[in-house]
């Protein structure tokens, strides 16, 4: 197990930390059932000055308060009161970034995966799009606020280096009503990956 360090979520650049993370393994071991993918789509939040964040202006809720951690801990947060959304908390303590994982590839228990997906075989269904990679993987409310340190989720570095030249980066997806912000070139992906979320 190669747990990537706390200080790698730490750095200033949400973005940086949201290309890094491409590449890598997001492991979950929850009710005794382990599985991994490779995570191959990523969103930045770049915190209180981005109209898609949920903190934006300085906002504190209580769903929001785990984003005002330092970084290396899970949000987990219900959107449109469906889909449980995976986001990796970036940067130092009070500085409320974070990076939503899209798209991951599933690599191991995939047989869980496809239980939990209630699918027969694998394929790009069974985790392209943030809704799905939670349910694939089994991550959900219990998971918000756990530290990427203590096991029931975490990422590993894989040693897969993804080139910048493999990189795609585009505006990210479903935040129209941030204005401008929504233009911003915040969303990577592995370029011809399959398991990639289609807008």
């Amino acid at each position: 197990m190669n747990k990537l360090p706390d200080h790698f979520y730490r750095r200033q650049d949400v973005t940086g930390v949201a290309q890094a993370l491409l590449g890598k393994k997001l492991c979950t071991l929850i009710g005794e059932e382990y599985t991994a993918a490779i995570i191959v789509e990523t969103e930045a939040y770049s915190g209180i000055a981005d109209r898609a964040s949920h903190s934006y202006g300085g906002r504190r809720t209580a769903r929001t308060e785990t984003m005002y951690r330092s970084g290396g801990v899970a949000y987990v947060y219900l959107c449109y009161g469906i889909h449980y959304l995976l986001n990796v908390i970036s940067g130092r303590e009070g500085d409320p970034t974070g990076v939503l994982i899209r798209a991951v590839e599933p690599v191991e228990g995939i047989e869980v995966m496809l239980r939990r997906r209630k699918m027969e075989r694998p394929g790009p269904r069974l985790s392209a799009g943030p809704g799905l990679v939670t349910q694939a993987l089994g991550i959900g409310k219990a998971q918000n606020g756990v530290s990427l340190q203590e096991g029931q989720v975490w990422i590993e570095n894989t040693g897969i280096s993804v080139s910048a030249a493999d990189i795609v980066t585009t505006t990210r997806i479903g935040v129209d009503y941030a204005g401008d912000d929504a233009l911003l070139p915040y969303r990577f992906y592995i370029r011809g990956n399959p398991y990639v979320s289609k807008k």
